[in-house]
């Protein structure tokens, strides 16, 4: 985030991910602030650069794989989700991988949302 971005930041409803390494309830904490009706943005560069490096902005300390599968289960278990997208994906030639993980996590979403 830049300088200019923060003066829009409600610190209440934001959280890093270097807080969440330690807080164990981030996941309840942030489902109680959502509507029951929600609309998913997931942007790739949430995921740490050792297995999504092919973003815009690679975030050094994001989160893995498996603890963004449980949360947007949650999610879609607890709330109604009308719809999602997934943005950020900057394909690079020479790395086939980044570009799995994205299809593989659509495929995901819309498991969560049907399996219901």
């Amino acid at each position: 985030m830049d300088i200019s971005e923060k003066k829009y930041l409600d610190e209440d409803k934001c959280f890093f991910a270097q807080d969440m390494q330690w807080d164990k309830n981030w996941m309840k904490d942030a489902l109680s602030q959502m509507t029951e009706t929600v609309y998913i943005t997931l942007d790739l560069d949430v995921f740490d650069p050792s297995i999504m490096p092919s973003t815009g902005t690679p975030e050094p300390g994001g989160m893995g794989w498996y603890e963004v599968l449980l949360f947007l289960k949650k999610v879609f278990y607890e709330k109604s989700v009308v719809g999602f997208d997934i943005v950020e994906l900057a394909p690079n030639p020479s790395n086939k991988a980044p570009d799995f993980l994205a299809a593989k996590l659509y495929y995901k979403m819309l498991s969560y949302k049907f399996d219901q």
